[in-house]
C-alpha cells in the first residue's frame, strides 16, 4: 500500500476524534463581586464629588467615556469630561452627592449598568439664597483589561420640570 493509503484513514480518524472535544467550561459567574465592586466604586465617586477633588473623579471614567450632563453639551474623553467637572465643581456652594438604587451586571461580565438618585444644593444669585435640585442618572460600565470597571456613559437631569418658556 502507498503512503497515501496510509495517511487517509489517519486523517480520517483524527478529524473526526477533533470533533468530539469538550467544549470549554464556561466563565465563571463574578456578578454578585462585580456588584459589589460597582456599589463601592459609587460609593468612592460620591464622595470624591463631596470633596471636589477634579482629578480623583476622572479617574472613575474610562478614556473614551461620555458624560451627558443636562442643559449643556456632551463631553467625550477625559479632558472634556475634566472641563465639564470642572466647572461644575466650580459652582459656588456646590454640594453633590447620590446613591445607587440599582447595579445589573451582565452575565458575560464585561458590561454593567447602575441607576440612582443624587442631590445637588449650590448658592443662588441672590447673596443668601441657596438653590436645590434633585434628579436621577444612569451610569454604564466596561470592565477593563486590568479587571477595573470604569464608567464609558454617565447621564443624569433633574427631577424638576424645566423652566416656561418666556412670553413673548
Amino acid at each position: 500500500m502507498s503512503r497515501l493509503g496510509f495517511a487517509v484513514p489517519i486523517i480520517g480518524l483524527l478529524m473526526l476524534t477533533s470533533g468530539c472535544q469538550q467544549a470549554p467550561a464556561p466563565a465563571p459567574d463574578t456578578r454578585a463581586a462585580d456588584e459589589q465592586a460597582i456599589r463601592e466604586i459609587e460609593k468612592d465617586w460620591s464622595n470624591a464629588f463631596g470633596a471636589k477633588d477634579v482629578e480623583r473623579l476622572i479617574t472613575f471614567y474610562a478614556e473614551d467615556a461620555a458624560v451627558m450632563p443636562p442643559g449643556e453639551p456632551g463631553a467625550s474623553g477625559k479632558e472634556a469630561i475634566r472641563g465639564s467637572i470642572g466647572k461644575m465643581l466650580a459652582m459656588p456652594g456646590l454640594a453633590l452627592s447620590f446613591q445607587t438604587a440599582k447595579v445589573e451586571v451582565a452575565r458575560s461580565g464585561d458590561l454593567a449598568y447602575t441607576h440612582g438618585t443624587y442631590a445637588m444644593t449650590m448658592d443662588g444669585a441672590k447673596k443668601g439664597v441657596s438653590l436645590s435640585e434633585k434628579g436621577k442618572y444612569v451610569t454604564v460600565y466596561r470592565k477593563q483589561a486590568d479587571g477595573s470597571w470604569k464608567a464609558v456613559a454617565d447621564m443624569f437631569n433633574s427631577d424638576q420640570a424645566a423652566p416656561a418658556p418666556s412670553p413673548k
